[in-house]
């Protein structure tokens, strides 16, 4: 009987860690990509993998995929291509985009680092270290990644990488 109880307590505080943890990955989207984005990307039917060492946020999952990463080095979001995928199509007001021109896109969804002499159109929310979505000029989804610049500083400068690749979309 105690071993049922303990068990249906246990139950009942996952499932509000849970639901405190779905609360607190859509406020770090809404912070990190502008608001709204948190519930349009993570719906009710995410799960979340805690670390088993800490217990804290590590991964988001959508049937079985990965849509992002909780960084804990600085408690923001790293984006999957599918992850990525959604916001470019769904949320076209997030403030996460970098635009390159069409003839370097295979090259930069191949895991090609974006350069700021390609980059045609940048957000002007995007500052250094932000995650970032790379599309072409058509808003196909290139590749996910962080800035090394700034949203000014990528516009003024005219060499040098802008955005450090993490996962092209069409990586092999």
């Amino acid at each position: 009987m105690v071993f049922i109880l303990v068990e249906l307590i246990t139950n009942l505080r996952y499932g509000e860690v849970m639901e405190d943890a779905k609360t607190r990955v859509r406020s770090i989207a809404d912070y990190q990509f502008g608001k709204g984005v948190g519930d349009k990307l993570f719906p009710d039917n995410i799960t979340i993998q805690l670390s088993p060492r800490t217990g804290r946020i590590r991964y988001i999952n959508l049937n079985g995929e990965r849509l992002a990463t909780l960084r804990p080095t600085d408690g923001l979001l790293s984006l999957s291509i599918k992850a990525a995928q959604t916001v470019a199509t769904d949320i076209p007001e997030a403030k996460c985009f970098v635009v390159v021109k069409n003839d370097v896109a295979p090259y930069i969804a191949k895991g090609g680092d974006v350069f700021a002499v390609h980059v045609v159109k940048v957000d002007d929310e995007v500052g250094a270290k932000d995650e970032v979505i790379a599309v072409d000029e058509d808003r196909n989804v290139l590749a996910v990644g962080r800035t090394l610049l700034s949203s000014k500083e990528i516009r003024s400068f005219k060499t040098g990488a802008a955005v450090k690749t993490r996962h092209g979309a069409k990586e092999e």
